[in-house]
């Protein structure tokens, strides 16, 4: 699948099926996500990618809206030191996950880490450093849906020149 595929046919999935996504896989998403750009070449994160059911189940009861964290075979949990650009950066490399994800034919789904209630609690589950941030939790397994949900036209949300 080529980038522009990629990145048009990507959709949040919710729904996996109970089989394993094999490490060398993970590997190589986590490897895609390091790349992702950085300010100031800062690289601030750190990837922790949770194959236990138990810790999975444990993140799945205290992210909101992430209670499908415990079904899927994997989660990964985006840190980043407290940089001024952060927030970015963990971004910025929780899309290449997914996108990474996507193009291996997994599905993925993006949970809200920073500034969630719950990011003390789960960085304290996953022995994060302190000053570490939690930006965000991302669910990766083999889909078991395929939404179609739609997205604003492109001329509904593109402005040359001015707003």
């Amino acid at each position: 699948m080529d980038a522009i595929e990629c990145i048009k046919t990507r959709r949040s999935i919710r729904n996996y099926s109970a089989d394993p996504v094999r490490k060398e896989v993970i590997e190589e998403i986590i490897d895609c996500a390091r790349l992702a750009p950085t300010g100031r070449g800062e690289q601030p994160w750190e990837f922790v990618v949770v194959t236990d059911e138990n810790t999975r189940k444990r993140i799945a009861e205290l992210a909101d809206y992430g209670k499908f964290i415990g079904t899927a075979p994997v989660c990964v949990a985006v840190f980043c030191k407290d940089t001024t650009y952060y927030l970015e950066d963990g971004s910025a490399a929780t899309q290449n996950i997914m996108l990474a994800a996507h193009a291996y034919g997994l599905g993925s789904c993006w949970v809200a880490g920073d500034k969630k209630h719950y990011c003390g609690l789960i960085a304290e589950l996953l022995g994060a450093p302190k000053g570490c941030k939690l930006v965000s939790l991302i669910s990766i397994g083999h889909p078991l849906e395929k939404p179609q949900r739609s997205k604003r036209p492109l001329s509904e949300v593109l402005h040359w020149e001015r707003f």
